[in-house]
């Protein structure tokens, strides 16, 4: 195995510049508008998508440029330094996981068919997994999908789903077994899809939520959708397992993505607190300010790492659920962490949209809940590092 190296490549460098200087094209006032008329970032995803961004994980067969989870880690970590936070993030960082299960297990008529479209950006993918009834237990789904011939026709309904308003494909998670089939393996019987958003047979009903608004979050019904079979992702009855293939990279892009927040957040703060003057002398002269924006640094310094440190462990093929979970749990800390100290740092200013902290505040909070709770990321460490009792 090769020695971890803490520097950056040429090429990474190289991406992480110009991924920023395409990030900072979009002023802080085009997010500031998104999030107040909830519209969805068209012009910042085109951009990244003529620029050959979207295809960062996709294979150089298949017209993407076939790099890491470090790479795509990079990219989306400048994005929300830029401050474009998850309104910004959240279009790409669909480019970068969702499709993982398909580059691994998919069928090569299947990659022929969808992944160049993925690249080019041309397709806008959702992820259909949560339900109502099943949380984080998601063994217990009930969505299902039964064979009929060719294809599997599928009813049942999914939540928190990212996109669904602008979708036009989803990687859609079913049971077509029942959960007691095998006994003592409730993961087995469940299949992956990846197909059409097919609007006849998807209701989308969206939800109204604390950020984000202009980056949709729905609850989705489905009631007869016909997928061809050639639409399987791998083997039928495994698609849990398939699926695990993208939560390792999720965990590392949501994680990077809080410490981007954090960062945008802190630099406004540091600049705000050098300028702003009360009692004659700048706010940043006083331990009160100043020690919590410097803890806020040094935090987001410690999730980077371990953030960096699971991507390159993935990418060299290695175990990582332990690293991409503590990174996940860590980024989740430091971000809000940043974020609050900023908006506290503005004071009253802090809670004036015009400042912008506020929606970051808003939108950074996601990831202590999304897209596994931090009580769940201790069960794991609890249970499969330390060796404790499982605890449900």
């Amino acid at each position: 195995m090769a020695a971890m190296d803490f520097a950056l490549t040429e090429q990474q460098q190289w991406i992480r510049k110009e991924v920023a200087a395409l990030a900072r094209s979009f002023p802080p006032e085009y997010w500031l508008e998104r999030d107040r008329t909830a519209t969805y970032p068209w012009e910042f995803v085109r951009a990244f998508g003529q620029a050959g961004w979207l295809g960062m994980i996709v294979p150089e067969a298949y017209g993407g440029s076939g790099l890491g989870v470090t790479e795509a880690a990079l990219m989306l970590h400048e994005i929300c330094a830029a401050g474009a936070g998850t309104t910004g993030c959240s279009p790409v960082h669909f480019y970068c996981f969702p499709p993982m299960p398909v580059i691994k297990h998919g069928a090569e008529a299947l990659k022929q068919k969808y992944l160049p479209r993925v690249a080019s950006g041309e397709i806008v993918m959702s992820f259909g997994v949560t339900e109502p009834n099943a949380g984080t237990d998601t063994s217990r789904i009930q969505t299902f999908a039964r064979r009929d011939g060719d294809r599997f026709v599928v009813n049942g309904r999914k939540v928190w789903n990212t996109n669904a308003r602008q979708a036009t494909h989803i990687l859609l998670l079913a049971r077509t077994e029942p959960r007691d089939a095998h006994p003592g393996k409730p993961f087995r019987g469940m299949t992956l899809f990846f197909t059409e958003f097919d609007r006849a047979r998807i209701t989308v009903q969206e939800i109204e939520k604390l950020g984000r608004a202009a980056v949709d979050s729905n609850e989705i019904f489905i009631d007869g959708l016909e997928v061809p079979a050639e639409n399987v992702v791998g083997e039928v009855g495994q698609g849990f397992y398939h699926l695990l293939d993208s939560l390792n990279p999720e965990r590392v892009f949501t994680g990077i993505e809080a410490v981007g927040i954090g960062r945008a957040a802190l630099a406004r703060a540091v600049d705000y607190a050098r300028e702003r003057v009360v009692f004659d002398r700048p706010i940043g002269k006083n331990q009160a300010i100043a020690h919590p924006l410097a803890a806020a640094w040094a935090r987001l310094e410690a999730a980077e790492m371990m953030c960096l440190k699971a991507a390159w462990l993935f990418d060299q093929g290695q175990p990582c659920g332990a690293e991409s979970n503590a990174a996940k749990f860590l980024a989740a800390e430091a971000g809000f962490e940043a974020c609050d100290a900023a908006l506290q740092t503005h004071g009253g200013y802090g809670y004036a949209k015009e400042f912008h902290v506020e929606r970051l505040w808003r939108e950074v909070r996601l990831y202590k809940i999304a897209p596994v709770s931090q009580q769940m990321v201790l069960n794991h460490l609890s249970e499969h590092v330390l060796g404790l009792p499982r605890s449900y």
